[in-house]
C-alpha cells in the first residue's frame, strides 16, 4: 500500500534545492574567442535568419521544379435540378401538328460525376529558365549567409576585443592609482614635517583625480562593452560572461598566422560571388525574354465516371455509372506581340551589359581592398612595435623619476609629467594591440571566407 506523502516535504526539499538553482543561474558563460564566434553563428539573430533564407531558397527550388512534374487532380461534382430545364422540340417529331412545339425535360433531376486528370508539361522555355533561376536563387541565399557570417565574425572579434581592452585599461588604471596613492601618502608625511610646499601634494592629487575619472569612465564602458558583446553573440544582454583569451594571447596568435603573403584571388571573395550572382540573374532574365517567343506544349489524360438518377441513390450498388476517358495535347504559339517582346529582350540585354561592367568593377575593387587590408595589417604590426618601444621608454622614465622623487631630486610636477606620459603610452599600446587584431580579422575575412 502506498504511503501518503506529506506536502510539507516538497517545501522542505525546495528550500534545500533553491540555493543550488540560484548558483547554477549565476554561473557565468565561459567563452574563448573561437567559442564566441561559433556561438554567434548558432544564436545570433542575423545568422539564424540567413539560415532560414537558405532553407526558403531550397523549398523555392523544389517548388519551381515540381511545376514541371506530373500534376494530378481529382474532382467530384453533385448536381440537383430544383426545377429541371425544359427544351422545346417540334411537335411533328412526336406525330403532332407541324409548327407547334412539345415541352420536353431531358435527363434526370440528379447527377453525380467524379474525374481524375493528369497534366504534364512537355515543353516550356520559361520553365527551363525557371529551373536555372531557382539554382541561382539558392546560391544567392548561400552567399548572403556567408557574407552575414563573415561580417558577424568581425563584429564578434571587435566586441570581444573591446571588452579585453577595457578590462586591461581598468587593470592598468587601478595599478596606477595605487602607485599615486602611495606617492601622495609619502608626500603628505613630508609635507607635515614642513619640508615641501602643499602644491607638491596637490599636483599628485590632481593626477589621482584624473585617474579616478578615467576609471569611472572605463567602468561605464565595461558595462556597455559586455552588453554589446552579449547582443552580438546572441546572449541575453544581462548574462554574465567570462572571457578566457587575453589581448596578448590574441596578438601572439595574430603574429603567428601572418596573412600578408597569402595568395588570394578576387574571384574567391564573397563580394565577387554576390556580384557574379547578379550577372547570372541578368543572363537568365535575358533567356526568359527570349523563351517567350517559343511555343509551349502541354498534355493531359482524363478519366471520369458519371451517374444519373431522379433520387439520391448513388451509394446503392444498383446505381449505374458510365465511364469516359480523354487524352489531349495542346500547343500555344506566340505569333505577334506588336514588338513588345522585342523591347523586353533589348532591356534585358542592356541590364546584362550593365551587370557585366559592375562585375569587372567589383573585381578591381576587391583586389584593391585586399592590398589595402594587407597594408593596414603591416602598418598595425609596425605601429604596435613602435608603441611597445615607447611604452618601455616611458616605463624607464617613470621609474627614474620615482627614484629621483623618493630621493628628493625630482619634484612632484616632474613625477606627474612622467606618470602622465606613462599612462598615455600604456593606453596607446593597448589600443595598438586592439588595432592589430581588428586589421587581422578584416584581412582574414577577405582571404579566408566562412564555409557554410
Amino acid at each position: 500500500m502506498l504511503k501518503k506523502i506529506n506536502p510539507n516535504m516538497f517545501r522542505i526539499i525546495a528550500l534545500f534545492l533553491m540555493p543550488f538553482g540560484i548558483i547554477a543561474q549565476n554561473e557565468p558563460v565561459v567563452l574563448s574567442l573561437e567559442n564566441a564566434i561559433e556561438y554567434a553563428f548558432q544564436n545570433n539573430i542575423a545568422a539564424k535568419n540567413s539560415e532560414s533564407d537558405v532553407r526558403l531558397a531550397q523549398l523555392q527550388k523544389w517548388q519551381t521544379t515540381s511545376t514541371g512534374l506530373p500534376q494530378i487532380s481529382a474532382n467530384v461534382a453533385y448536381n440537383n435540378w430544383i426545377k429541371q430545364q425544359v427544351s422545346l422540340i417540334p411537335a411533328e417529331f412526336f406525330g403532332g401538328t407541324p409548327g407547334q412545339f412539345t415541352e420536353v425535360a431531358f435527363g434526370t433531376t440528379q447527377t453525380m460525376n467524379g474525374s481524375v486528370t493528369l497534366n504534364q508539361k512537355i515543353f516550356d522555355g520559361s520553365y527551363l529558365v525557371g529551373l536555372q533561376a531557382a539554382k541561382v536563387y539558392l546560391e544567392i541565399s548561400k552567399n548572403a549567409k556567408e557574407k552575414t557570417l563573415s561580417e558577424l565574425r568581425k563584429a564578434v572579434v571587435n566586441a570581444y576585443g573591446n571588452i579585453l581592452m577595457t578590462e586591461e585599461n581598468l587593470k592598468i588604471i587601478n595599478s596606477n592609482i595605487k602607485v599615486v596613492e602611495e606617492n601622495i601618502s609619502e608626500l603628505q608625511e613630508v609635507y607635515k614635517n614642513g619640508m615641501i610646499e602643499q602644491e607638491s601634494v596637490e599636483q599628485l592629487q590632481l593626477t589621482l583625480s584624473g585617474l579616478e575619472s578615467s576609471r569611472n569612465y572605463n567602468l561605464n564602458l565595461k558595462k556597455i562593452a559586455y552588453q554589446m558583446f552579449n547582443l552580438t553573440v546572441g546572449l541575453d544582454v544581462n548574462t554574465r560572461v567570462q572571457l578566457t583569451d587575453s589581448l596578448e594571447q590574441l596578438v601572439l596568435e595574430t603574429q603567428l598566422k601572418s596573412l600578408e603573403n597569402v595568395d588570394s584571388s578576387a574571384e574567391d571573395m564573397i563580394d565577387f560571388k554576390i556580384a557574379k550572382n547578379d550577372f547570372r540573374s541578368k543572363e537568365l532574365l535575358l533567356k526568359l525574354e527570349k523563351s517567350k517567343a517559343l511555343p509551349t506544349i502541354n498534355a493531359f489524360v482524363n478519366g471520369s465516371y458519371a451517374g444519373n438518377s431522379n433520387e439520391f441513390d448513388f451509394l446503392n450498388r444498383s446505381q449505374k455509372w458510365f465511364g469516359a476517358s480523354q487524352f489531349g495535347v495542346n500547343m500555344s504559339i506566340p505569333l505577334f506581340s506588336s514588338f513588345g517582346r522585342s523591347s523586353l529582350t533589348q532591356k534585358a540585354k542592356i541590364n546584362l551589359e550593365k551587370s557585366e561592367r559592375n562585375l569587372n568593377d567589383v573585381k578591381q575593387k576587391i583586389e584593391l581592398e585586399i592590398q589595402r587590408a594587407k597594408s593596414d595589417l603591416n602598418f598595425a604590426s609596425q605601429d604596435l612595435n613602435t608603441k611597445k618601444q615607447a611604452l618601455e621608454l616611458a616605463e624607464r622614465i617613470e621609474q627614474k623619476n620615482q627614484i629621483k622623487f623618493s630621493e628628493g631630486i625630482a619634484s612632484s610636477f616632474e613625477l606627474s609629467q612622467a606618470q602622465t606620459q606613462l599612462y598615455s603610452a600604456q593606453q596607446q599600446y593597448i589600443q595598438g594591440m586592439f588595432n592589430l587584431i581588428s586589421k587581422y580579422v578584416v584581412l582574414d575575412a577577405l582571404v579566408n571566407p566562412v564555409v557554410n
